[in-house]
């Protein structure tokens, strides 16, 4: 895995299947909000993200309470603006059509929220959080 963006990918795949696990299971199974279970699920998977992309995908030097920081407002920024824009994209797609029970509204929200915000924080963590000053380091 010679590129960032590969080893972001194999991470994202680790935190997707952590936070979706538990953005599901607190939806569906204890019958949470939208908006508890995508925070919560997001938030605990930030938590692994921040290690792995830290030392793993970045393999970074920065300081970590700045690191940190700017990570905090990186995921709070994609997660707002991904999971918003996905839940007004979901409303729109069950409006349209009768096909689809509207149970599963909150579900296609959760899916094309984490689409959005997988490629929005892979821009913020690679730019803003992690980004490295010596461009060797990059590749």
């Amino acid at each position: 895995m010679k590129h960032s963006f590969f080893r972001f990918l194999l991470v994202g795949v680790i935190n997707t299947l952590v936070g979706l696990s538990i953005m599901y299971t607190l939806l569906n199974a204890f019958g949470l909000s939208y908006w508890v279970s995508t925070f919560a699920g997001n938030m605990i998977g930030a938590g692994v993200s921040y290690i792995l992309n830290r030392t793993f995908t970045f393999q970074s030097r920065a300081a970590v309470p700045g690191s940190m920081i700017r990570f905090a407002f990186v995921i709070l920024f994609c997660y707002v603006t991904s999971y918003y824009i996905a839940l007004v994209l979901s409303k729109a797609v069950m409006n349209m059509t009768t096909v689809l029970p509207h149970l599963v509204q909150n579900n296609l929200a959760v899916l094309i929220g984490t689409g959005l915000y997988t490629i929005m924080n892979y821009s913020g963590q690679r730019y803003f959080v992690f980004h490295a000053k010596d461009k060797t380091a990059e590749s």
